[in-house]
Parts: structure tokens; C-alpha cells; sequence
């Protein structure tokens, strides 16, 4: 019998690219291999801007766009995994709508990933800049975010929540609360833990070796500012959750996160309750010296000049990116999508 694989492809607001990346999906052979009986759906949710229809006339066999009212990228995962993808689904594709892929194999390579190891509840494709990717004639700025990213996380060990891929009957036993700014990370934590029911189970996620894709990179330091503090929010964010969940009997997490996946006021009664906290207020000192401390744990690094100053500029930049987020916070600017 095939395999039943569903791809989930989230837009908002992307009107100006759909089209290219629906013809990038029809080039996938995800949609031609014999074994699968794969389907795209174009999740444009909450769109302005024409992304719905932009798709719908680019779409060919294999590929349906779904028009959701409702905006927001842990909203949609939801109504993805629990409403939307066919109930006979093996495995299913998470994708952003604004990637581009590194093979026209990309897709159907991480199926098959996914179903030499059983043992594996996410396969991550490798996350890459396009000013890594292709640095010709860079900059000075674009050089030196190029040198600063992807210092901070292991793509092996995260959700990388532009590309990974799950097996369906794993991903139906979790929701995410509506209006999370960081949805990967906190789907990371439940994927570990079983719902914070137990320890972290690193071997449930992992990377395929070889596989990745390419997003366009913030080029402007406002730009990346900006990126930055809705992640450290989010991450803040995401802790918060984790307490209020793991004051339950455990028993009952999973159902509180059905229930807080179709509350929109469920997260920001979380934020109300959990946040500030003393001494650091909303966002935990950690996510502040996180660049520091993954230098000072590899201590060849501390050798290397151009590290050091790689990482102290970072620091500076974090803790910018640190004060926003508390500033934003504190005017209540937390809970939302995207």
C-alpha cells in the first residue's frame, strides 16, 4: 500500500512568492514517487493580501489551498494536523511558504528518512541563509550575520520549524496554545518530554544528514531586531506555559492543551499569572547570555580572536534585542501570531 503523506504549507500575507513556491512544490517528486500518495495544502491563514487566490491559480494536480480566516501559525498547526490532514495520513510535512529547496528530491528524502527510523518522532531538514548558501559579493553587514548565525542551536536536536517532517499518528498527540510567538520550541519541549510527563528523550528528534533548504536571510539590523525580540518573547513565553502545564496532574496536560490550542485568551491569562517574575522580570536572564555561555563551553574558542568577537558583538546585540523584549512585554505586546 502507499504511504500517505500530507504536506502543510504555511503562508500568511505571501502573496508576492506563492506562486513561485507552488511551482517549486509541483517540482518536488514527493508528488510523482511511486510508494506515496502525497498531497500540498497551501494553508493561507489570516492573508490581506491575496496569498489564497495568488495560489489557487498557480495550483495544479497535487496541490489544494485551504483559506483559513484566522491568522496565526500555531492556530493553523492545529487545524493542520487535527482537521485538515487525511485521517489515513502515515506522515506529515510542515513547510514554510517562503523556502526554497536545496533538490527537487527534498521532500521525498526526508519521507524516506523518516521511515528508516522509526524511533524518531521529528526529522528536521537543515535550516540555511541564502547569505550563507551564496555569499558572493557580501556586504560587511551580511558577512557578519552570516558569521553570527546558527551559533546558538543545534539543527539536530531543534524543530526546525521551517522544514521538518513527522509521523502523523505522533504529531495528532499534541495541540499548541493559540497565539504563540515561538510555536517550534514550545512543540520541541512536548515532542521531548511527552507533554512534560517525562524526561527529555533526545533520540525522538533529529537531522537528516545532508538535507537542507534555504531562507531569505533579515539583511537590515532593524530588521533583525525586530526577528530577534518576537523569538526572545516567545521563548519567555514558552517558559511560562511549561510552568502553567506542569502544575498539572500529568494526566491531564494533554487535554489542557487541547483546550488552550481553541482558547485565543488562554495564553495571555498564562502570560498574566506566570509573568513578571523576580528577579528578571519577563525574559529569563539565560536567554541573555546564551551566546556567551556556549563560547565559554568550548574553550578553544576563547583562542580564537575572531570568535571572541564574533560572540561579543553578539552579546551586544542581544542584549538590545533583551531590553525590547522586556519594554514590549511590559506594554502587554506578548501573545500574537507570527
Amino acid at each position: 500500500m502507499a504511504l500517505t503523506v500530507d504536506i502543510g504549507v504555511f503562508a500568511h500575507d505571501e502573496a508576492e512568492g506563492i506562486a513561485a513556491m507552488v511551482a517549486r512544490l509541483a517540482a518536488q517528486d514527493v508528488l510523482h514517487t511511486s510508494g506515496l500518495a502525497a498531497r500540498v495544502l497551501i494553508l493561507a491563514n489570516g492573508c490581506t493580501d491575496g496569498t489564497a487566490a495568488r495560489a489557487t491559480a498557480a495550483a495544479g494536480p497535487g496541490i489544494e489551498v485551504v483559506d483559513l480566516p484566522e491568522a496565526g501559525k500555531s492556530r493553523t498547526w492545529n487545524r493542520f494536523v487535527h482537521d485538515l490532514s487525511r485521517a489515513e495520513a502515515d506522515v506529515l510535512i510542515f513547510c514554510d511558504a517562503d523556502i526554497t529547496f536545496s533538490t527537487p528530491d527534498a521532500l521525498s528524502r526526508l519521507v524516506g528518512g523518516l521511515g528508516a527510523r522509526p524511533g524518531l518522532w521529528v526529522l528536521n531538514s537543515q535550516p540555511l541563509k541564502d547569505i550563507v548558501v551564496h555569499p558572493e559579493g557580501l556586504r560587511l553587514l551580511d558577512q557578519l550575520i552570516a558569521a553570527a548565525g546558527g551559533g546558538l542551536d543545534d539543527w539536530k536536536t531543534a524543530v526546525c520549524g521551517s522544514l521538518y517532517v513527522m509521523p502523523a499518528d505522533r504529531a495528532r498527540r499534541f495541540h499548541l496554545p493559540a497565539g504563540l510567538p515561538v510555536e517550534d520550541g514550545f512543540l520541541r519541549a512536548m515532542v521531548l518530554t511527552d507533554t512534560l510527563t517525562a524526561p527529555e528523550d533526545f533520540t525522538r528528534i533529529d537531522g537528516l544528514a545532508g538535507a537542507f533548504h534555504i531562507y531569505a536571510s533579515e539583511r537590515t539590523i532593524p530588521a533583525l531586531i525586530r526577528h530577534q525580540t518576537r523569538i526572545i518573547i516567545g521563548s519567555a513565553i514558552n517558559a511560562a506555559c511549561f510552568a502553567d502545564i506542569a502544575a498539572l496532574p500529568g494526566a491531564h496536560r494533554a487535554a489542557a492543551l487541547a483546550a488552550a490550542g481553541a482558547d485565543p485568551d488562554w495564553l495571555s491569562g498564562v502570560i498574566r499569572a506566570r509573568l513578571p517574575r523576580f528577579p528578571y522580570g519577563f525574559v529569563p536572564f539565560g536567554l541573555l547570555t546564551k551566546r556567551l555561555a556556549r563560547l565559554a563551553a568550548r574553550p578553544r574558542n576563547l583562542l580564537r580572536p575572531e570568535r571572541v568577537a564574533v560572540a561579543l558583538m553578539g552579546f551586544g546585540f542581544d542584549l538590545i534585542v533583551y531590553l525590547r523584549a522586556q519594554g514590549a512585554m511590559l506594554r502587554g505586546h506578548g501573545a500574537g501570531f507570527w
